[in-house]
């Protein structure tokens, strides 16, 4: 098989290799107990943060681990192999839970949430999307007024849908993008100012609705959010009023590559699960490996995974290194979600009826990765981002 470095660090292919055995003898065993019983293990959370998961790609000036987003994406990846709902719990929970925080909150926010986050004993949330609103956030019909006078506080009312880690029992806070008055658009038409605040867990009028019953992700927390007439501190404010959405898609770009990297996870997953049944399944007294379908089916399938990690890792280089990334995030979330995608097929296809049991990993993964093509920005979202990056109007 193709062995891949992309040029990592010694230390950056031990701590891969660390984390891939910590999904291999703890994820890995509890992911089918878990994904029945549809509930986030929390104790396999903290287990994550002892490793130091969460605190990552943060400096150790807030209690991170002074790493970099390669590193986090090296991370994701590996969990995804075997347990998709616990990777994108890592990669939600740093990229749209912390990093906000981290990149735009004052000294008094960051002192407030990011010790017990980065080290995996809470978890916060993102509060974008809404039912008339996610990939087109000028839709937003969340509200949020701010009191007049000192001491005032923000009034939000509104609800948001399918927020990762909303509503476990170690959510601390979820950030939540309201409309705060109007603003100029750049055509000179009126548009709504985005901001964004920070609403703690359990504050009253703050619902977190039923979890979801999803097709996949089973073990993944996904909530429905309603705000009803809940009031924070003006000082809940995160960032500039009116830079909610803007810093949003900072976060989101950002995201996506972490979300590619969860993809290629996925899709190696596939591969491996494929590649053993098809040495250990015989039919007329062979392998069904030995057969050049099987194999030519795996040999695309290990094209792909190339594809999707070498897509991610650009994508995560550039990041790293202040180069532009949001047209290669893009490719590389597309590419890696479509990979996963296939892979799945084809591998449920090789494990033949065992494929449609839940207990098999490829059955996991066909459910799960259907939501790689939609969560953090469509497929089509992608395609818009990299037209417009090629000159295009889309």
């Amino acid at each position: 098989m193709i062995t891949e470095t992309h040029g990592l660090t010694d230390e950056q292919s031990k701590f891969a290799e660390l984390v891939r055995d910590f999904a291999d003898q703890v994820v890995s065993p509890a992911a089918y107990r878990f994904d029945t019983e549809g509930r986030l293990p929390v104790e396999i959370v903290h287990q994550m943060g002892e490793l130091g998961l969460f605190g990552l790609p943060f400096p150790e000036e807030v209690g991170g681990q002074g790493g970099d987003y390669v590193t986090l994406c090296l991370a994701v990846e590996a969990l995804a192999r075997v347990d998709q709902s616990i990777a994108v719990t890592l990669e939600a929970g740093v990229g749209l839970g912390i990093m906000p925080i981290y990149r735009h909150g004052t000294d008094a926010q960051r002192e407030q949430w990011l010790p017990d986050l980065v080290a995996g004993r809470t978890l916060a949330a993102f509060g974008l999307t809404e039912a008339g609103a996610g990939s087109d956030a000028a839709a937003t019909r969340t509200t949020a007024r701010l009191e007049p006078g000192e001491g005032g506080a923000w009034v939000i009312d509104g609800s948001k849908q399918f927020i990762t880690n909303s509503g476990t029992p170690i959510t601390s806070v979820v950030t939540v993008v309201a409309v705060t008055g109007s603003a100029t658009g750049p055509d000179g038409s009126a548009a709504p100012e985005l901001s964004a605040i920070l609403v703690p867990a359990g504050t009253p009028g703050f619902v977190v609705g039923p979890s979801y019953d999803k097709v996949g992700w089973h073990a993944s927390d996904t909530h429905p959010l309603m705000l009803n007439g809940v009031r924070v501190p003006a000082a809940n404010l995160l960032g500039e009023r009116g830079r909610g959405y803007a810093n949003a898609l900072h976060v989101l770009d950002e995201g996506r590559i972490a979300f590619a990297a969860l993809a290629t996870g996925a899709a190696q997953g596939c591969l491996e699960e494929a590649l053993r049944y098809a040495g250990e399944r015989t039919v007329f007294g062979a392998s069904i490996g030995s057969h050049q379908h099987v194999a030519f089916t795996l040999a695309r399938m290990q094209a792909r995974v190339h594809a999707a990690r070498t897509s991610w890792f650009d994508a995560a280089q550039k990041l790293v290194h202040g180069l532009p990334s949001k047209a290669e995030a893009s490719v590389a979330k597309l590419v890696a979600s479509e990979a996963a995608m296939a892979n799945a097929r084809d591998a449920t296809q090789i494990f033949g009826g065992y494929g449609f049991m839940n207990e098999t990993p490829v059955a996991r993964h066909y459910r799960d990765s259907k939501v790689l093509e939609i969560g953090e920005g469509t497929s089509e979202v992608q395609l818009m981002i990299i037209a417009r990056d090629l000159g295009l109007t889309a």
